[in-house]
């Protein structure tokens, strides 16, 4: 994990993942204090509409459309979801070289810059050593988030494997999590990563006030570094 960050010892990263019109929001909220996010995206899934239900609640989930990807993500990072999100612990090593390297193409066709990045797709078990050394040696993939949270901001040794810190749904804890790491006194670096996905900001009437609270408590920090996951991790 790469611990140059200006001078600093603590880091702060988001990871958002599918691409959909709710990231709009996000990067506003995200560019209004400053943070930073790296959004995960299916490039053959650009412009579809679908739902998602939750507790019996239904959702937009309209993915963003390919000649808009650029222009809503500039500045910040667009990563490797795979092609049409599939769990690639079911896949063959064929088909997890493809999903993976030619979503990485066409993204980096679309943004004009190399996609280096990666959030493992689909729910569950969606990773193991078999696919992370897959992507590991048969792609340009160089890091690539798992949805295993740790609840920890501790280095980590496999990049391929990277387990976040929380995941947002978990809001107290989040907030716990935020609280501490920004009275953390540290002489060894120690990042704090944050997954999710914009369009669960609409299963709650107040989600998006309460997380523009949490943006203020981690904003604005003179001994935080703000990056993408690019910045932090390479």
């Amino acid at each position: 994990m790469n611990s140059n960050w200006n001078g600093k010892n603590k880091a702060i990263t988001f990871s958002f993942d599918d691409g959909v019109t709710q990231d709009i929001y996000l990067v506003e909220l995200m560019n209004k204090y400053g943070l930073k996010c790296t959004f995960n995206i299916n490039s053959d899934l650009l412009g579809r509409k679908g739902i998602a239900i939750r507790n019996n609640q239904r959702i937009a989930v309209y993915r963003i459309h390919s000649e808009d990807v650029k222009y809503v993500y500039e500045g910040h990072e667009v990563a490797v979801h795979t092609l049409t999100h599939p769990n690639l612990t079911m896949c063959g090593d064929d088909e997890v070289i493809y999903q993976v390297e030619k979503d990485r193409l066409q993204l980096s066709d679309i943004l004009g810059y190399e996609i280096v990045g990666m959030a493992y797709p689909s729910g569950g078990v969606n990773n193991d050593e078999r696919v992370a050394r897959i992507i590991k040696n048969n792609t340009g993939v160089k890091y690539s988030r798992t949805i295993t949270s740790n609840e920890k901001y501790d280095p980590q040794d496999n990049l391929y494997r990277f387990e976040p810190t929380v995941y947002y749904i978990d809001f107290e804890k989040m907030v716990s999590l935020g609280e501490r790491f920004v009275e953390l006194e540290t002489d060894t670096p120690k990042l704090f990563y944050i997954w999710g996905h914009s369009y669960e900001l609409d299963y709650s009437a107040d989600f998006r006030a309460k997380l523009e609270e949490f943006f203020k408590l981690i904003s604005n920090r003179s001994d935080i570094f703000y990056g993408t996951n690019k910045e932090v991790l390479l």
